[in-house]
Order: C-alpha cells, then sequence, then structure tokens
C-alpha cells in the first residue's frame, strides 16, 4: 500500500478535530467567561533513507538528506486567555475579573475555577455560581441586606437599615500554567499537575485583575477568526482526501500495466 494512504489519512483526522476544536469555540461565543481553544499540530516520525552529510561516493558527501515524513498529529489543544469584551449587566451580583485571576468555587468535595462572575444568592445566602457551587472563601448575604455593592478589590459590601457594613472579601486564584487547566463544563476549570499550584491573593494587588461591578466578561471567541479557521480546515481536509484518490488512481494505473 502506497504511504501517502496512511500519511494523507493523519491529515484527514488531524483537520477533523480541528473542525471539532472551531465549532466548540463558535457554539459558546456568547457564553460568559469563556476562553477560545486553539489546537497545535505535530509532524509524526520521518523515514530517513539517506542521512545528511552521508557519503554518496568516494570524497563526496550529500548537501541533503532524504526524508519521507508519515503525516501529522494532534500534540495538544491549548486555551487562549486573551480579555473578553465587558459587558454591563446592571447586577450587583455580576463581577468581571479585569486582568490575571479566577474566582474559586467548591462543590462535592472539589475545588473549581472559573472567569464566568455571574453571581448568585444560593437558599443558604451563601454566594455561588449558575450550577450551585459556592464561592470559596464563602460569603454569606443577610436575607434583610437592602444593597449589596462588590468593590475593585473584591470587598463585598450590604446595606442593612441605611447602614453600610463590610461582610467578606472575594479572592482570586492564578496559575503559572492556565493553559494546563482541565475544562470540566459549567464554566469550571480544576488544577492538573500541568497548571501548577494555586496562587491565592487579593484583586487589584500582587499582578492580579481588578473586579468590576455589575459587569460579565465576554467570550474573546472572534468569529471571523474561527470563520477563517473553518475554511482552513475544510480546505486541508479536501487537499488530503484528494491525495488518497491520486494515489489510488496511481495503484489503478500500475495494475493495469500487466494487462
Amino acid at each position: 500500500m502506497m504511504k501517502a494512504f496512511s500519511t494523507a489519512a493523519t491529515g484527514m483526522s488531524a483537520q477533523q478535530m480541528m473542525i471539532d476544536i472551531v465549532a466548540n469555540n463558535l457554539a459558546n461565543v456568547n457564553t460568559s467567561g469563556f476562553k477560545r481553544s486553539q489546537i497545535d499540530f505535530q509532524d509524526l516520525l520521518y523515514d530517513n533513507l539517506r542521512k545528511a552529510g552521508s557519503e554518496i561516493m568516494p570524497g563526496v558527501k550529500s548537501p541533503t538528506g532524504i526524508e519521507v515524513g508519515s503525516g501529522v498529529r494532534a500534540a495538544g489543544v491549548v486555551k487562549v486567555y486573551t480579555p473578553g469584551e465587558l459587558e454591563n449587566t446592571g447586577n450587583p451580583l455580576n463581577v468581571a475579573i479585569s486582568g490575571d485571576g479566577f474566582l474559586q468555587f467548591t462543590g462535592f468535595g472539589n475545588t473549581y475555577y472559573s472567569r464566568d462572575g455571574g453571581l448568585l444568592v444560593g437558599a443558604d445566602g451563601n454566594l455561588v455560581n449558575s450550577s450551585g457551587y459556592v464561592l470559596d472563601p464563602p460569603i454569606s448575604i443577610p436575607n434583610n441586606a437592602e444593597n449589596v455593592t462588590i468593590g475593585t478589590d473584591g470587598s463585598v459590601n450590604v446595606t442593612i437599615n441605611g447602614q453600610t457594613s463590610s461582610i467578606g472579601q472575594i479572592q482570586l486564584v492564578r496559575f503559572a500554567n492556565p493553559s494546563g487547566l482541565e475544562a470540566v463544563g459549567d464554566n469550571l476549570l480544576r488544577e492538573t499537575a500541568a497548571s501548577g499550584t494555586p496562587l491565592t491573593g487579593l484583586a487589584g494587588q500582587d499582578g492580579f485583575g481588578k473586579l468590576i461591578n455589575g459587569f460579565l466578561e465576554k467570550s474573546n471567541v472572534q468569529m471571523i477568526t474561527e470563520l477563517v479557521n473553518l475554511i482552513t480546515a475544510q480546505r486541508a481536509y479536501e487537499v488530503n482526501s484528494h491525495a488518497i484518490k491520486a494515489g489510488d488512481e496511481m495503484l489503478k494505473t500500475a495494475n493495469q500495466m500487466g494487462r
């Protein structure tokens, strides 16, 4: 069987995965705090038919080698943490992180991280995300609170009977390699060995971003970029299929020569 068959097949498989990634990015174009994914490719092993610098005749060395590649594979899918646009929601429990950092949540004995600052008040008064995971460290809003505001430093203030007081402070978390975090759905990420250990701090200090009250960070997906990537992947898939077809035609011609 011609090597082109298996080589082109790896190209078709790789471009199919790229289209899957692009489709997920486009599907989440309106997801708060979503970060687009990007796929990286690597070429596969080479058949080294002749090494560069090898002697091709007495006293003469080849200036180049003869290497035939075996195709391509997906090396990794990374999230791109460029900032998204800030959307004014007017909701006093919404916060957008302007800069570096994640909100920390706990649920079912696990710790999760998110850029989605759409906070809600749970049945027990604690601030939670839309899936019910509790903000960590927990902050409880009194039932008789007349107004809630969140400062740029994460301080949560409530007004009761005309008196304003602080009831806690939202902490942020960051990682040495945020692209190493594991996406688990529900706008949540989880620590891995590749991400490094979480570093906790306060908004606006030590390199952490500030919290913007009443805003949400929108997805950083750019539709034009994704559509260009989609067309590029589609054309690359077609070209690889043509390579398989060309190989098939060559084999057909070779088989007919003996007839």
